[in-house]
């Protein structure tokens, strides 16, 4: 396993993460997603990230209680916060009120006394930034939280953060986790240049894009039964919950790519990722342990320019 600098903050974290998203604690059985847990563990991955919201606290308390085998300082735990945890008026958003509550019962879920990366989910226009910002300033002060992030946040708002912090010397943004891969581009125009020049790493999440990348699903044959791409509720990424035929197709042309470099399809997928030293992790999801093997032995896997030339020319990007 290979491990970069979270951004420019001091902690390393492994280029490949383990994410539980759509899986543990909902999905995958808990037996099955400890054993893809220890198995990353053993692999060298030391980035484990959740959310509050991820069916709802459950996924928390499985990662927290698989990662009870280790050492608190042998890995890096990253959890979220942002959306409805509950009914209630204040039960969402990034208002004090709504962080303080909610990262108590991270770490009460999570068994932990600290927890490594503290993320705002999603950018909240209902809050002033200045109380999130200190809110999660203080939580740091007062050790609970030791590095801060978010995600999916626009280039305009991460920006106005770290303008903010400066301004008020409070604890600054480290990273960033935004939809990223072959097929999803966006960030590249603004918000990549803006974290490069700022030193925010970037851990990527669906960098397989939810497995289309994998090349499991084929063009003009229907999903198989017990795939994502099988439940609406599970793709949402995926042209709106559905396959697209014209990219299954493109992807289908990746194909000969890899093997000529001698990877799987998701293993060339995650080391185009980490092509830019501004992404710090990808995040993969495994529902067995095969295939946190598969993923993980991307981590130090280069991809010559010619190579990422057929991959553009392949996608019909020029």
């Amino acid at each position: 396993m290979e491990y970069r600098r979270l951004g420019q903050a001091g902690v390393k974290v492994s280029e490949v993460g383990l994410g539980s998203w759509l899986t543990y604690g909902g999905a995958t059985e808990n037996e099955t997603a400890t054993q893809c847990i220890h198995r990353a563990y053993e692999l060298g991955i030391n980035f484990f990230d959740t959310a509050n919201v991820y069916a709802r606290g459950e996924s928390e308390k499985v990662v927290g209680a698989a990662l009870k085998n280790f050492a608190r300082d042998s890995y890096v735990l990253a959890t979220k916060v942002y959306f409805p945890m509950g009914d209630g008026p204040n039960a969402r958003g990034l208002s004090r009120k709504h962080i303080m509550e909610q990262c108590h019962l991270s770490l009460k879920r999570l068994g932990t006394d600290y927890i490594d990366l503290y993320q705002c989910h999603r950018y909240d226009e209902n809050v002033p930034l200045e109380e999130t910002l200190r809110a999660l300033d203080d939580l740091v002060s007062q050790g609970k939280v030791l590095y801060v992030g978010v995600s999916e946040w626009n280039a305009d708002q991460i920006d106005s953060a770290l303008q903010l912090a400066d301004e008020l010397n409070l604890d600054r943004i480290v990273s960033n986790q935004p939809y990223y891969n072959i097929l999803g581009r966006s960030v590249e125009e603004e918000v990549l240049p803006l974290c490069e020049e700022e030193g925010i790493g970037q851990v990527v999440f669906s960098p397989l894009a939810q497995g289309v990348l994998t090349g499991k699903y084929k063009p003009g044959q229907k999903p198989p039964e017990d795939s994502r791409a099988a439940d609406p509720n599970q793709n949402q990424f995926m042209n709106g919950g559905k396959l697209d035929e014209q990219q299954l197709e493109k992807v289908e042309a990746l194909k000969p790519i890899a093997e000529r470099e001698g990877l799987t399809m998701a293993q060339m997928a995650l080391a185009w990722c980490l092509r830019k030293e501004i992404v710090s992790s990808v995040i993969i999801g495994a529902s067995r342990p095969a295939q946190v093997d598969d993923n993980a032995a991307a981590a130090g896997k280069k991809l010559s320019a010619e190579t990422l030339d057929a991959i553009d020319a392949a996608l019909g990007i020029t």
